[in-house]
């Protein structure tokens, strides 16, 4: 029997995933053939999607992007055994998109069948966890403290000190969350590893819980999620039937969507019941976290992460890496880009290599105008910028951030200084509204830009702008607020020509 890999991620989905795989159940039937159908996650060549798998004798053959209507001419150029045909990729490995990449949260994605704990053994699952348990708590913690990982969910909070401090804190139960509200335009890594590598996740989480006494963990999505929240339920039912948890108890918590639950303490508020608000801190969460107690929150990637270090050790990951950036992260590139999807590899390339090699540059094929990182309230990077390497330290040192690993391209059809306004109207729409630098400084800022576009009083606008910017960074309780000037300002600084006309720019923006 014949066994054919097609994706059920929902870039796959979105694209007829389904459909293909319903034609080869059919085309199969109607010659005779026997075939099994392996729903896998993607592995993130999001352009050659769906793209399809097919286990031969010398291993996998993708062949992509495929339709619905190419299934008949597959069959007929003998795709079963690897045959030639114009859509035909070839082994998926040696494609350059993923012979370029160092895939360790990534390892899985698109290979294994993510309903099966079988799969995920055979794939070196669950040897973090074994390890774990063989070496205890206060190993766990000095292997994540050596390995140098850094929050992926925006902060690059080093991880082993938050799970230090939460393993110190005083007071009992301790928790484990893990924060799934993937709310940033361009971003979609939680998203493939709840859909492709659930299991990768249940086993960080239960790590953590190890590493620091905490015996309940959540993990919290959202509703735009539903393929992510089922392919996460099935394979926490598989985890529970198969004993792999042990004490450990962990639940699934879906929010309503609200970007600002992204921040650690307004999804604390969300998770015990109440409106996604934002608190005052300090106290810190890995002091008083979860209704109260002391409380690891880490993003996704960060948590699944974590069974590689354990499994292949500290020195293993945090050899990999530029500077304080150690290890890998993985990137998301989307936007106006030839190659959208995810590459996952050491801190260290360039800006311009992502966009430009590895993206393929503009799928408008006109010339990049400004790329950003970070998400909707990061920075607009210009090509002059290009050099800049990929890591933490050296996007703060261009006013940048790395956010949570995302980034959009713009060709030079964009208006910048629409841009800049559009930031503002997202904070306001998003606010809290706890905070009156973000609720009310965001809807000035877009009235105020707009004055800028019409003409009205240019450089006393900008200037006002950029007051407003100050305002919101030092103002704001979270970095709802305190990130909005980043898109802003880097629009002034970097494309004042879409200002031009407009009155003379800020010069002390640098405060910023």
């Amino acid at each position: 029997m014949s066994r054919i890999f097609v994706p059920k991620d929902s870039a796959a989905l979105a694209v007829g995933a389904d459909a293909v795989a319903g034609a080869i159940v059919a085309e199969a039937a109607r010659q005779g053939l026997a075939v099994e159908i392996v729903r896998t996650g993607s592995r993130g060549l999001f352009w050659l999607e769906p793209m399809v798998e097919v286990e031969t004798g010398e291993g996998r053959v993708a062949y992509g992007p495929v339709t619905a209507r190419d299934v008949a001419a597959l069959f007929a150029a003998d795709f079963l055994a690897g045959g030639p045909h114009p859509l035909r990729i070839g082994p998926p490995e040696d494609h350059p998109w993923l012979a370029g990449q160092t895939r360790i949260t990534f390892a899985r994605c698109g290979i294994v069948d993510p309903a099966s704990l079988d799969d995920y053994r055979a794939g070196g699952g669950l040897a973090g966890l074994e390890r774990a348990r063989e070496i205890g708590p206060a190993a766990i913690l000095e292997a994540m403290t050596l390995s140098g990982l850094r929050g992926r969910g925006g902060a690059g909070f080093p991880a082993g000190v938050k799970w230090n401090t939460v393993a110190e804190a005083t007071g009992a139960p301790k928790y484990i969350v893990c924060n799934a509200d993937e709310g940033d335009s361009g971003t979609f890594a939680d998203r493939m590893i709840m859909e492709g590598d659930p299991f990768a996740l249940i086993e960080g989480m239960a790590i953590a819980g190890l590493a620091v006494g905490a015996a309940k963990g959540f993990v919290y999505s959202r509703s735009e999620y539903p393929h992510a929240n089922r392919a996460f339920t099935v394979a926490i039912e598989a985890a529970r039937a198969d004993g792999l948890l042990g004490a450990f108890e962990l639940e699934l918590r879906v929010g309503a969507g609200a970007y600002v639950c992204g921040e650690e303490t307004a999804l604390l508020e969300s998770l015990e019941g109440r409106r996604g608000q934002v608190r005052a801190k300090p106290p810190l969460p890995a002091h008083k976290g979860l209704f109260g107690r002391p409380t690891v929150v880490n993003n996704v990637l960060t948590v699944a992460t974590a069974p590689w270090i354990l499994a292949n050790g500290a020195e293993a990951y945090a050899a990999l890496g530029v500077g304080r950036s150690r290890g890998t992260q993985p990137i998301q590139l989307a936007g106006n880009v030839k190659h959208p999807g995810l590459y996952e590899a050491p801190f260290g390339l360039t800006l311009g290599q992502l966009v430009m090699e590895i993206g393929g540059g503009t799928a408008s094929d006109r010339p990049v105008k400004a790329v950003q990182c970070g998400g909707p309230l990061g920075a607009y990077f210009p090509p002059a910028l290009f050099e800049t390497v990929y890591d933490y330290e050296a996007f703060a040192a261009r006013d940048g951030l790395i956010g949570h690993g995302g980034i959009v391209v713009f060709d030079d059809t964009v208006d910048m200084a629409a841009q800049a306004r559009f930031a503002f109207e997202f904070c306001a729409i998003e606010s809290c509204g706890k905070c009156t630098p973000c609720r009310i400084g965001s809807v000035r800022g877009a009235e105020t830009v707009q004055k800028v576009i019409d003409g009205v009083d240019v450089a006393g606008n900008l200037a006002l702008v950029e007051d407003l910017c100050h305002t919101l960074k030092f103002g704001s309780l979270c970095a709802l607020g305190g990130f909005t000037p980043y898109p802003v300002m880097s629009a002034i600084t970097h494309f004042p020509e879409d200002f031009g006309g407009r009155g003379e720019v800020p010069k002390s923006h640098s405060s910023l």
